[in-house]
């Protein structure tokens, strides 16, 4: 499936209005791994009100032992704090990773913005080296845009 067809899809998602929130962000995860096969765990984290650290929201996947993740820690923290996204090609070259699953090799991780705040981001791990490309990037930066319209 293409990227257009998925955002498509995903915009089907959340125009469901008798559908909880965090059951349309799981059915994006799902959507996410099971279309695009390099997409191996797909989920989001949320910032915890006023305090400095993300909660593990609706994910697709493997499970995590890492349901709360301090800013600035791994991946996800530092997108909590740069507010850019993030590609790392190998999470072995990363100083700052931390390791969910041994098999995972690439990471993307893209914030998710709601009136220009950083509210929380999307996060994709691979099991392929070097797996994200801009496109992935992009398509990523229109899902969160789409959530953050249809969902905040």
């Amino acid at each position: 499936m293409t990227f257009e067809e998925l955002r498509q899809k995903v915009i089907d998602i959340l125009k469901h209005s008798n559908v909880l929130k965090d059951d349309k962000l799981l059915q994006i995860c799902h959507l996410l791994r099971d279309n695009i096969d390099y997409y191996d765990w797909v989920g989001f984290y949320f910032r915890n009100g006023d305090k400095e650290e993300l909660i593990l929201g609706p994910y697709a996947g493997e499970p995590t032992d890492h349901t709360v993740i301090p800013f600035g820690k791994g991946i996800c923290g530092q997108v909590a704090v740069s507010n850019k996204n993030f590609v790392v090609p190998d999470v072995m070259a990363q100083d700052n990773y931390i390791a969910c699953s041994m098999t995972v090799k690439s990471e993307i991780v893209v914030p998710l913005f709601v009136n220009d705040e950083n509210i929380g981001q999307i996060d994709i791990d691979s099991e392929v080296l070097d797996a994200f490309t801009d496109l992935d990037e992009r398509f990523l930066e229109d899902v969160n845009s789409l959530i953050a319209k249809f969902l905040f």
